[in-house]
């Protein structure tokens, strides 16, 4: 580890809590409806969880990231080595999509889409605990292009959804984007964001599926569409998998069938791809955005509706009602075989609403430095060279 790999973890290390039921305290930014006489430290976030949760994830061999639009703000969460939860948070402007592993994430934002590689090596820890450091190395500048979920194809390429343009799209180094598919109800590119396109399933390398809340192609038009005019779209066909759904996101190929969160309904629901039967596997109190798999279990994003706007008048709140229950904020984890919450964690404050989740299996308790500021100034790490420097004269790389 070296000094600057110290400095930088010192200066981000999180409260944690102890092991089993955890509640701390966050500040988070004010969001854009806030007065500027408002301080982030009157901001706070309580956060709660469920008692077995660090043990679930220490015997799942997983942490997990989340994302909120509504504050700007990347979460991860894992494990201390002494078994306290760690929840470790960076300031973003308007973080939505989410996509990760052991050793890359990349994180959609307002106008930027940011990539992060873990620096640490195989036996190195930063602060002593965290043994993923994510310093962010590389941010495309696409514009304001409303970028939703993303993914990444077997060729290595950059997917991400543009629900502004109602389109499927990949990065440019010349241009904001550069289109890949459009639903087949959309007659043009334009900036109106027509049918509310927000969800990707990959599926082996391939962009297999996606959500869109309806299947209108005027401007704005899938906003008198929000009960029940949601579809789920095959890309490879054009052909509409599920339709009626309502306010559908986060698609996923997962053991042979599609998965998505009919997020006005408020439910996980399983669909057979062959026959485009649906299952609804289990009903999660809130509005559900962001979906990850591992191990036979569902993780799933909850936010608080909205009583005015985009969130109002669904079935999601006459759901509730009937089950004498409120919705909550935060992340469950669903088993997906019965449709058990076997665990959870609730944010209760200036975090209302998440956007996307992520599992992150093999890493134990991760962070991540900034994209701007000293802390990622003086971060400096050099990667060795093809050969000694020694030897003389130019030798082109491989």
């Amino acid at each position: 580890m070296t000094d600057s790999q110290n400095k930088a973890a010192n200066e981000t290390d999180p409260a944690a809590g102890a092991p089993g039921e955890v509640t701390r305290e966050a500040a988070v930014p004010p969001p854009a409806d806030v007065a500027a006489a408002t301080t982030p430290q009157t901001l706070l976030t309580n956060v709660t969880c469920s008692r077995g949760f660090a043990q679930w994830l220490q015997l799942h061999n997983t942490s997990l990231a989340f994302t909120s639009y509504q504050t700007g703000q990347l979460f991860l969460v894992g494990v201390r080595p002494d078994g306290a939860l760690s929840l470790h948070q960076r300031n973003f402007v308007r973080a939505m999509g989410l996509i990760g592993d052991q050793q890359t994430l990349l994180l959609a934002g307002l106008a930027q889409i940011w990539r992060f590689e873990n620096a640490l090596g195989p036996d190195q820890r930063a602060n002593e605990h965290f043994d993923r450091l994510y310093v962010p190395r590389r941010g495309q500048t696409v514009a304001d292009l409303d970028a939703h979920e993303l993914g990444i194809d077997s060729a290595g390429r950059l997917l991400f959804v543009s629900t502004k343009y109602s389109c499927l799209a990949t990065d440019s180094g010349v241009h904001s984007f550069k289109p890949v598919w459009r639903p087949p109800f959309i007659s043009r590119l334009a900036p109106e964001d027509r049918c509310h396109l927000n969800g990707l399933a990959m599926d082996k390398g391939v962009p297999r599926y996606m959500t869109s809340v309806s299947t209108t192609d005027v401007v704005d038009g899938w906003r008198n569409h929000r009960r029940d005019g949601g579809v789920v779209v095959d890309v490879e066909t054009d052909a509409i998998l599920a339709e009626g759904l309502s306010m559908p996101h986060s698609p996923r190929v997962y053991r042979g069938a599609v998965w998505v969160l009919d997020s006005g309904n408020g439910y996980l629901t399983r669909i057979d791809p062959e026959s485009g039967t649906r299952e609804r596997v289990a009903f999660c109190p809130g509005f559900s955005r962001g979906l990850s798999f591992h191990d036979g279990h569902a993780l799933v994003g909850l936010s608080l509706p909205r009583h005015e706007g985009v969130f109002s008048g669904l079935a999601l709140q006459e759901e509730l009602e009937a089950r004498r229950g409120e919705a909550w904020c935060g992340v469950q984890i669903i088993n997906t075989q019965n449709g058990d919450i076997v665990e959870w964690l609730r944010l209760e404050g200036a975090v209302r609403e998440l956007f996307d989740v992520r599992f992150l299996p093999g890493v134990q308790c991760p962070m991540a430095l900034p994209t701007f500021g000293p802390e990622l100034a003086s971060f400096i790490t050099i990667e060795a060279p093809d050969r000694p420097l020694s030897e003389r004269g130019w030798h082109p790389p491989g």
